[in-house]
């Protein structure tokens, strides 16, 4: 598939799970990849993948809370190939899972700095090249902006801060044509999730595939999406296809939460 063919994407937060599924997919799809993230072990294990597609990599280790390294992001990625297509804001921080009211200061601090003031300011430094490309701006929010579980109140803060950010964005950079949208998954069936239900299986003596049946009960469709099928909606925001949507926020849950 040729959806994304020659566009340039650049994608924070490149890990297991969805960042990785995210730089496979958009590969597949055309593609090339500025890939930013802390661990160059790990860019570089993303970019052989992209390049045993056929696509371009290039790999700027980046801390994304720092101003000097985000800067020096726009400019490599410029340098690079000369325009960006699309920025995925995907790199993201969990606070400690106590009730807020509980939670230090300076650990909802961390996570904001990750999850909302990097993406802001990302966003503004890649403005003008994603003016001069009808570019668009993808926020990775999430599905906990519907929960009221004590636990996930941190989380839910920064997200909830990112899907007003999204928007807000989404009104100040229109009139130059540049799209911005959200993605809001739920439990996303990838590693991570996979030992947390092993530790839920074993402290309540229960199986993998019984924790698993729970969680997948809420959703219409009765499974929980896997990295490449929240990868694959996501990109759609990325392509000429999504070029009337801006402002919004895609459940990917499986009919988790709707209307």
């Amino acid at each position: 598939m040729t959806l994304l063919q020659d566009k340039v994407i650049v994608l924070s937060g490149v890990g297991p799970g969805l960042g990785r599924a995210l730089g496979e997919e958009a590969a597949k799809l055309g593609a090339d990849l500025v890939l930013a993230s802390r661990t160059e072990r790990r860019l570089e294990k993303m970019a052989e993948v992209v390049r045993a597609v056929g696509r371009r990599a290039l790999v700027v280790p980046t801390d994304i809370t720092d101003e000097a390294q985000r800067v020096a992001l726009v400019e490599r990625a410029l340098a690079e190939f000369g325009r960006v297509d699309c920025l995925i804001n995907n790199a993201f921080g969990i606070p400690p899972m106590d009730p807020i009211s509980t939670l230090d200061l300076d650990s909802l601090r961390t996570a904001q700095e990750t999850n909302v003031f990097a993406p802001l300011r990302l966003s503004a430094l890649f403005a003008d090249a994603l003016a001069g490309s009808s570019g668009s701006i993808i926020n990775i929010s999430s599905c906990v902006v519907y929960s009221s579980q004590p636990e996930y109140s941190g989380y839910k803060l920064s997200k909830g801060t990112l899907q007003h950010l999204s928007s807000s964005l989404a009104t100040e950079l229109g009139p130059r044509g540049i799209r911005v949208n959200s993605v809001a998954p739920s439990y996303i069936y990838e590693d991570v999730n996979k030992a947390y239900f092993d530790w839920i299986a074993s402290e309540s003596g229960r199986t993998h595939e019984d924790v698993y049946a729970e969680k997948a009960a809420t959703t219409d469709l009765k499974w929980l999406a896997t990295p490449d099928e929240v990868a694959r909606a996501t990109l759609f925001l990325a392509s000429d296809l999504a070029s009337a949507v801006t402002g919004q926020t895609l459940n990917i849950d499986c009919g988790e939460f709707h209307s």
